[in-house]
């Protein structure tokens, strides 16, 4: 997020993370907390984790079945077909590094004053659970993946590659939009004989 996105007016763009919910967030249906983080027109929304977090670590830890997980890949598909008819565009990125690659840059970040913070317990215990996490993402890119709303699947191992892939797919998308300035709500030419009015008589003021 930090490379493809630090080019955007931070007036007009925002960065939303999905933690473990809350017991309020609980209490609702697991689209509640995400729908009011949806960007209005003309703004960019960043979901740092999403609602596809109710069909990944819910599955993976086996706190829902089958049924309900597959029942969720079809609300997914409504809410984003909701939100495109509405104007939104919507891409889904996965940034997929091996396993390998993953304990590496865990080794990394423990040797970083600024970044070892972030470890967890939770970031070596998880790793147990690789194959079910990868059937899991497997499963649910493939029934949420639609026109409107496609999933893209990078290979994330050289972030030489990530992010210029990432980013052309963003400008592309953007660019296809045909996205331009609003006209001006004023006359541009009487602005402009005013101004060179007032520049007169200034010079006239002057000699």
């Amino acid at each position: 997020m930090n490379h493809v996105f630090s080019a955007l007016n931070p007036q007009g763009a925002t960065v939303i993370g999905f933690k473990q919910p809350t017991p309020l967030e609980l209490s609702h249906d697991f689209l509640w907390r995400v729908h009011p983080h949806a960007p209005g027109r003309g703004e960019v929304a960043i979901f740092n984790r999403s609602h596809y977090e109710d069909v990944l670590v819910t599955r993976v830890h086996k706190l829902i079945d089958k049924a309900t997980w597959t029942a969720r890949y079809e609300r997914i598909r409504e809410f984003e077909a909701g939100l495109t008819d509405n104007g939104t565009t919507i891409l889904k990125f996965f940034l997929h590094i091996s396993k390998e690659e993953q304990l590496a840059r865990f080794a990394e970040r423990l040797q970083d004053l600024e970044r070892n913070w972030k470890i967890g317990d939770s970031d070596y215990t998880e790793r147990v659970l690789w194959d079910d996490y990868i059937a899991a993402f497997e499963d649910a890119i493939s029934a949420t993946s639609t026109h409107n709303a496609p999933w893209y699947v990078i290979p994330s191992n050289h972030k030489w590659f990530r992010n210029p892939a990432v980013s052309q797919i963003m400008a592309d998308t953007m660019e296809a939009l045909g996205m331009a300035f609003p006209e001006p709500s004023v006359d541009l030419a009487e602005i402009r004989r005013k101004y060179h009015a007032a520049v007169e008589e200034g010079h006239q003021r002057k000699s």
